[in-house]
Parts: structure tokens; sequence; C-alpha cells
């Protein structure tokens, strides 16, 4: 942005000067044309003794006065001119940013001088509109997701202090059936700090307060410690998390940033792939990068979804299923950390298949 500002100063510089130039030359040549003319038609006259005789004679023994006066003249008329078009430019300047701030339709056109004004200033105007359509989204997705885990709560609370007062009441219940009241206890009490946990995810995001701690990383082992870590979390499905990677890759990066990436990338795809299928971790190393590819089996992601994956809030399961999913912040979260690394995060998807890519440099 700053770049473009200093062009577009560059530019209205050189018109400016151009025209300053451009006008004095004109004026200049203008006036030679005229003396060239005066001189013509003065040589042909035989001029009595009078008041023209006696300015003609004056200009003659004051050439240089004369010459400066009207250097004088033209640099007044050049001033005033420069001036009162420097005025129009920013009258035209100021009228078109309070068009800029607003959100209508309404296109900002200005002078053709100030065509690439024009055109940046309508480009803002473009990204004020969609920045706040993409705000107020978000924050409409943000209030209804706060009420749909509001009411979520409600759920394994009452289930939990069910079973409790159940198991309270009734102290000649069966071994058997006192088991399965306190498995479902636990399942719903497990589902309630999971709730819990989406809505402290949304209180404290706020990524633009991110900041980096750099170290140098060994890639190849914090990959096989989440895999290792997310063990527990395959058995329901089924799931076979595969690891496809060169040996001892090192980049610099912050380590507990990326691994919450890395994170939030297999609980992903762990959370929408079919069962019995396998995950696919996939790192390639180049002269300038890594890139770490994660594919999983299921089912296909619409393109038009796929487009907002990475916005805060959504969510996939837009019937608030409560097996997968969270809060819509794990995806939005991964793209600012790899931005943040000045790398790129990627998603895909085509015949019962995702992959999400992401490319980091190895010096940021």
């Amino acid at each position: 942005m700053n770049n473009d500002i200093e062009q577009l100063k560059r530019k209205l510089s050189k018109k400016l000067l151009v025209s300053v130039i451009g006008t004095l030359l004109i004026f200049l040549a203008a006036a030679g044309v005229l003396m060239f003319i005066a001189w013509l038609v003065l040589s042909r006259y035989t001029w009595q003794l009078g008041p023209e005789w006696a300015f003609l004679h004056f200009v003659n023994d004051h050439k240089a006065g004369v010459l400066m006066f009207l250097g004088m003249v033209c640099a007044v008329v050049l001033w005033i001119r420069s001036w009162r078009k420097m005025m129009g430019y920013l009258r035209e300047t100021v009228e078109a940013a309070e068009i800029a701030s607003r959100t209508d339709d309404q296109p900002i056109v200005l002078s053709p001088e100030l065509k690439e004004v024009e055109y940046w200033m309508n480009q803002i105007k473009s990204n004020v509109k969609a920045h706040e359509l993409a705000a107020r989204e978000a924050e409409q997705r943000k209030n209804d997701l706060i009420v749909y885990l509001a009411h979520d709560l409600k759920t394994p609370l009452t289930s939990v202090l069910g079973y409790l007062t159940l198991l309270r009441d009734e102290p000649q219940i069966s071994p058997q059936l006192r088991e399965k009241y306190m498995n479902i206890t636990l399942e719903k009490a497990e589902r309630l700090e999971d709730l819990i946990n989406e809505f402290f995810e949304i209180t404290k995001f706020n990524l633009t307060s991110l900041s980096l701690e750099y170290s140098t990383v060994n890639l190849t082992r914090m990959l096989e410690q989440i895999i290792y870590e997310f063990a527990p979390l395959f058995t329901p499905k089924n799931l076979v998390c595969r690891l496809e990677c060169p040996p001892d890759i090192r980049i610099l990066c912050d380590g507990d940033k990326m691994q919450r990436v890395f994170d939030n990338l297999l609980r992903n795809a762990v959370n929408y792939s079919y069962e019995n299928s396998e995950i696919l971790i996939q790192v390639q190393e180049n002269e300038t990068g890594v890139l770490c590819q994660f594919t999983n089996h299921g089912a296909t992601i619409p393109e038009e979804k796929l487009q907002r994956i990475f916005e805060q809030f959504y969510r996939l399961d837009t019937a608030r299923m409560t097996k997968t999913g969270g809060a819509g912040l794990g995806l939005a979260i991964a793209k600012e950390i790899v931005e943040k690394h000045r790398g790129s995060i990627s998603a895909y998807s085509a015949k019962e298949r995702v992959w999400f890519v992401v490319n980091l440099p190895k010096q940021p």
C-alpha cells in the first residue's frame, strides 16, 4: 500500500510539473509570435511623434526591464493557474474521500489528470464495502454461534444433572445400570467441556494481536509427535494416519503457533473423514521452503464453501451437528498464523477427497 501511494505521488508530481512547463512554453511561444507579428506590422509604417511612438520608443530603450516585467506577469499567471488547479484537485479529492467512506454504489469520478487517484479511491471504496459486509457477516455468525452454543449447553447439563440425581436417589440400583448411568454422565460432561472450550475460544479470538517467537524447529519430529498424540482420536472411526516426510526437516518458525496449525488441520481431517479410511500427511522440501499437505477421504466440499472455509466462525456443518466441528475458528486461526509466517494455506476438494496445502518459507 505504501509503495502504491509513493508511486501515485510521483505520477501526480510529474503531471503537475509537465503541466506548468507546458503552460510556460505556450505562454512564451505566444508572446514570441505576438512580438514578431507586432514587429512586422510596425516596420511597415512611418510613425509620427505621439503617444504611440513614445511608448514604442520606451519599450525599445528598456528591453530588459520590459522582459523582466513580462516574466513576472507570466510567473504570476502561472502561479494563479497552478494554485487554482491544485485547489480544484484538493476539492475533488476531499469530496471523493467522503464518497469513499460510504458503502453505497456511487462511483468516484475525478478529472482526467487524476485518473490514477480515481481508480485507487474506487478500489478503497470497494474494499471498505467488502470488509464491512464481511465484518457484519462474521458478527452475525458469531452471534448465531453463541446462541446455538448456549442452547446446546442445556442438553448435556440437563442429562448430567438428571443421571446424577438418579444415582443419588436410587441407592439400590444395580451395578450394571449404575455403570451405564456413569458412562452417560461422563460422555455428557465431556461434551459440556467441549462447548465451554468453544466459548473460551470465541472470547479470546483476537488475531490482530498475534505475535510470533521464532526458533529453529524440527518439522519432522513435530508432525510425528502430533500424530502420536492424536492416536486416541483415530480409534472411534478406525482411522489410519500416515506420514510421508524426509527426516529432520528444519524451519525457522514459532513452534507453538505452527503446532496449533497442524493440530487444527489434523483435527479437521479426523472430524470429517469417513470411517475406516486413511489420513495422509505429505511433506516436500524445496530450495525456498516446505510444502505440507493434509489429505483425508470424506464428503466432497462444494466450491462455494471452499471459498469461505477460512472465514471466522464459518462451519461446514451449518445444521450444528454436535459430533463434528467447533466454533468455526480453527481454520481461520491456522490461516492467520501461516500468513504471519509469510506463507500460504489453501483448501481443495474433489472425488470425496479433501486436502489442505500449507506452503512455508524456511526463512520468513
